[in-house]
């Protein structure tokens, strides 16, 4: 949207959880780390993405209570789209970190297949988000803050979008390390 209140929530998000990693290991089971950084990222990261992270997140620790087989992250990626679509009101398309998250999750369905393998499957995702994120530059932005900006100011690629694929892109170099 141009004010950099995007980057500011991503930052201190970040920082918050660097600090909380630095004090304790963060919990092993699946569904207790999302839960516990859904809690965090509510607490300290501040601005509608705070929240919207910590719907996401919720949502998505429950199919990874009973399992956390590779399905069960294809599960909990459309658990966690669906509430945010739930209680956020975007839509994909709508120019908004769904449109990176909905790509993802489409090439993370693979994970379903029964010999799926999970870096190239998230590499994939990664890619589709990215792409994503870069598409936003196009639409029209039909929820959030940059829904109240003249379409012809918008010449950047939606900042959550680039931060959603930014935060994959993360998770897959760490998982890769």
């Amino acid at each position: 949207a141009g004010d950099g209140d995007c980057g500011h929530t991503h930052a201190r998000a970040a920082r918050a959880i660097q600090e909380w990693v630095g004090v304790r290991p963060p919990p092993a089971a699946p569904a207790q780390l999302l839960s516990a950084l859904a809690d965090l990222l509510l607490e300290k990261m501040g601005g509608s993405s705070g929240v919207l992270y910590g719907l996401f997140l919720t949502a998505a620790a429950r199919p990874l209570l009973s399992r956390s087989d590779l399905p069960a992250w294809a599960d909990a990626m459309d658990a966690g789209i669906e509430a945010m679509q739930r209680y956020g009101g975007a839509a994909p398309g709508d120019r908004t970190m769904l449109d990176s998250l909905c790509a993802a999750a489409e090439a993370l369905h693979a994970l379903r297949s029964p010999d799926a393998a999970l870096l190239p499957v998230l590499a994939a995702a990664v890619q589709s988000a990215e792409a994503a994120a870069e598409a936003t530059k196009e639409m029209e932005a039909g929820a959030g803050r940059a829904s109240y900006i003249s379409s012809a100011r918008l010449l950047q690629p939606d900042p959550g979008a680039v931060a959603v694929a930014a935060v994959l892109r993360a998770v897959l170099e760490g998982l890769r390390s």
